[in-house]
């Protein structure tokens, strides 16, 4: 059976949502099936993703963009190269606008104001890419517009049952699968968390089987491996030392769950992620000259001026800070 995660997101340190580049970016690349509190936008500027939400699939293209939903379970296939921007959202961001117990839902059609969303997301990345000075700031005016044109526009009004339903348990379930995140170290059996959330051990892991479609320890062993897999990529550490310091019994059980999920032994993933880093500069110098050509295309067909334009008219009163 498919593995299912729960991601835990945290935000950029000077912005209040976190954008990135997507790990993916080198193709060969697939991202198993996961959820997450926050909101989240997949916007393709390069390549295409193919993209799973609840099973249905779509495929992206240049110029396509996608909203996942919070605690919608999602995976990511990215056979070739792509160039895409990742933003991901504090779900309480959008409180005002729920339309249920902690709940807001958008759609996943296109829409008439898809070039108008894929410009600010362009124009926030270029920013945070140059970090001129005020970047901070022009990058949340455009976010803010983006969330009004996100509410007004995308925002679903009527809600299938089903959908809260599911919604409730997995915020139910993420709240135990953040104590796993935090203690995936210890010895920490189904029994035991269990007893800490108030739940019978034979609930607990029908909870886990039905809204998550994995087994507790499976979910376990998954967290366990991706902190190793980015070890692998942080630290200098040896994978043995890797294997106990994130609760594997030994090296081999390390390596074993490690190909499961990922196709690759450690040691052999960590010789290509040496020759890796030099083409992620180049990747991102790539991204940056490639959004802003898509910006001067977006705003051509809406009859506008390029941020670059309007800034080689406007008269410098005073020069640039640094």
């Amino acid at each position: 059976m498919t593995e299912i995660q729960h991601e835990l997101i945290m935000p950029n340190k000077d912005l209040p949502f976190k954008m990135f580049l997507f790990e993916g970016r080198d193709g060969n690349y697939i991202r198993e099936k996961h959820w997450h509190r926050s909101i989240e936008i997949f916007a393709v500027f390069q390549g295409t993703l193919e993209f799973y939400l609840n099973d249905q699939e779509y495929l992206l293209e240049c110029g396509d963009f996608i909203i996942v939903n919070s605690n919608e379970v999602h995976s990511i296939h990215a056979p070739k190269e792509n160039m895409t921007v990742v933003l991901q959202m504090p779900l309480n961001m959008f409180e005002k606008y729920y339309t249920g117990d902690q709940f807001i839902c958008f759609a996943h059609a296109p829409q008439a104001q898809d070039e108008q969303l894929m410009e600010m997301i362009c124009e926030m990345y270029m920013a945070y890419s140059d970090k001129h000075c005020g970047y901070d700031l022009k990058i949340q005016s455009l976010f803010y517009d983006m969330l009004y044109l996100m509410v007004t526009r995308y925002r679903e009004i009527n809600v299938h049952p089903d959908i809260l339903h599911q919604h409730k348990q997995l915020t139910k379930l993420s709240v135990i699968t953040d104590y796993m995140k935090e203690h995936y170290k210890d010895e920490l059996s189904l029994a035991r968390l269990a007893e800490i959330f108030g739940y019978s051990p034979s609930y607990l892991s029908r909870m886990f089987q039905k809204y998550a479609g994995i087994n507790y320890k499976d979910y376990l062993q998954a967290i366990r491996t991706e902190h190793g897999y980015r070890q692998l990529i942080e630290t200098k550490m040896t994978i043995s030392d890797i294997s106990m310091e994130n609760g594997f019994p030994n090296n081999k059980a390390f390596s074993k769950a490690f190909y499961k999920k990922y196709g690759i032994m450690p040691a052999e993933f960590r010789k290509r992620q040496k020759s890796a880093i030099y083409w992620i500069s180049i990747w991102s110098k790539k991204l940056q000259n490639l959004v802003i050509l898509k910006v001067q295309e977006i705003a051509k067909r809406l009859g506008k001026e390029t941020p670059s334009d309007i800034d080689s008219k406007r008269p410098r009163l005073m020069p640039k800070c640094t």
